[in-house]
């Protein structure tokens, strides 16, 4: 009866007559369900993957280079630099330095320089005030986050440019002093024309990485030294590059310098950075010491502040190797006169009109460089007090260095008639 009842049961209950299908079910179950664990796991590896190697969003890209490593491509120190002595355009170290490369915000500098010259010739002043237009107030990556209509003093703007590299505040000056943006662009290839910038090309006023159809603005580490060594001619720009910390709408923002190495960096005093995906970490830095100046490039570097450890490095070589040695003092007496015809004194000795040092390796002898005195036999009185009577050439290395002019160093009226007489004869 028990197995009459279990073969009835065998022949009817549906979870025994369903269990062969019930197993078939639970193993394509088991199939699908390893699938899909294998499918989601390649893909997390592969989103992983392409999170790691996918390029850089173009308008997010800001001075610090926050968001990871550039261009995997760039593995050495840099991929290019130059080192500059600014008064005697003196290159120093050369490491591709007219290959083009993007600049980043390096774009800037010219921005800084077309705007020193301008306050310099009394065309905009500090104390102008710049309304930010709807364009400025767009502009994205770094910025101090500027409103349409908002208005600051020149002074400031620039402080942001040139401290926080503030997209928006390149844009609202160069409107300013430019009329448009475009129009700012075509003075900045203008100026570099001028300057005899072979690798430089502008696109923009700031710099940004290019869009869809656009082109990079590009320099060479040489024609970013010739920029710099302009920039530094002008108090303002590095007031305004040796900046550390400053407040910027009415002290509500913070501005902090872009250029690590005014603060690490003894002497340094400016100038600029830039950064993205594939243009690298870059800076052009001058730092002062013992009364010579340096300008380094570093262009491309792979890795976050390793601009700065080789710009550091190679400012270090320089001032260990080489000095500028003093020559001549404003003021004071050249060791060759000048006859004076028909004067009160019958012959002057002329003064330097400015001070003179020479570039020199470090314990290079006075051999190296000598002065060539381009005076005339005479002159005739009355002469005044700081009129030039010649040149005082200083040359180095069979290259004139620097042309000083000589000066007469007080009045010489002239003499009797018999004083007169005798200077004729």
């Amino acid at each position: 009866m028990g197995i009459e009842s279990k073969g009835e049961l065998d022949s009817r209950t549906p979870a025994v007559i369903e269990e062969p299908c019930g197993r078939r079910r639970f193993l394509r179950m088991a199939v699908v369900f390893v699938a899909v664990a294998a499918f989601d796991a390649l893909a997390l590896s592969a989103s992983a993957w392409a999170r790691r190697h996918r390029p850089r969003p173009a308008s997010i890209g800001n001075e610090e280079g926050e968001g990871g490593a550039p261009t995997p491509g760039l593995t050495a120190p840099y991929a290019a630099a130059c080192v500059m002595e600014p008064t005697t355009a003196t290159v120093i170290l050369d490491k591709n330095m007219h290959q083009p490369w993007p600049t980043a915000s390096l774009a800037k500098m010219m921005l800084m320089l077309l705007v020193a010259e301008k306050i310099h010739d009394g065309s905009v002043k500090l104390s102008d005030t710049i309304t930010t237009s709807r364009l400025a107030s767009k502009m994205g990556g770094s910025q101090v986050y500027l409103k349409e209509g908002e208005t600051f003093s020149l002074d400031d703007m620039m402080k942001a440019v040139v401290v926080h590299s503030a997209n928006d505040a390149s844009v609202a000056v160069a409107e300013y002093v430019g009329g448009s943006t475009e129009a700012f662009v075509v003075m900045m290839n203008q100026a570099a024309a001028k300057l005899g910038l072979k690798d430089t090309h502008y696109y923009s006023v700031h710099g940004l990485p290019p869009g869809p159809g656009q082109s990079a603005d590009v320099a060479s580490a040489y024609d970013l030294a010739v920029i710099a060594r302009e920039l530094v001619k002008y108090p303002d720009v590095l007031r305004w590059s040796s900046i550390d910390v400053t407040g910027f709408r009415n002290g509500t923002f913070e501005l902090r310098n872009t250029n690590h190495l005014v603060r690490t960096y003894p002497g340094c005093d400016g100038l600029k950075t830039g950064f993205y995906y594939a243009a690298g970490f870059n800076v052009v830095a001058t730092a002062h010491r013992g009364g010579l100046r340096l300008i380094a490039v570093v262009l491309g570097s792979p890795r976050k502040n390793q601009n700065f450890e080789q710009a550091a490095v190679l400012m270090s070589q320089g001032f260990a190797q080489y000095e500028m040695r003093q020559v001549a003092k404003n003021g004071a007496p050249i060791a060759q006169s000048v006859a004076v015809k028909g004067g009160v004194t019958a012959s002057l000795k002329p003064v330097w009109g400015k001070d003179a040092a020479v570039f020199l390796k470090r314990g290079e002898e006075k051999a190296a460089y000598k002065i060539d005195y381009r005076l005339p036999e005479s002159v005739t009185a009355p002469v005044k007090a700081g009129q030039q009577v010649g040149v005082g050439a200083i040359v180095v290395v069979g290259r004139v260095q620097d042309e000083i002019p000589l000066l007469v160093p007080a009045d010489i009226a002239q003499g009797s008639w018999w004083q007169r007489l005798m200077g004729r004869i």
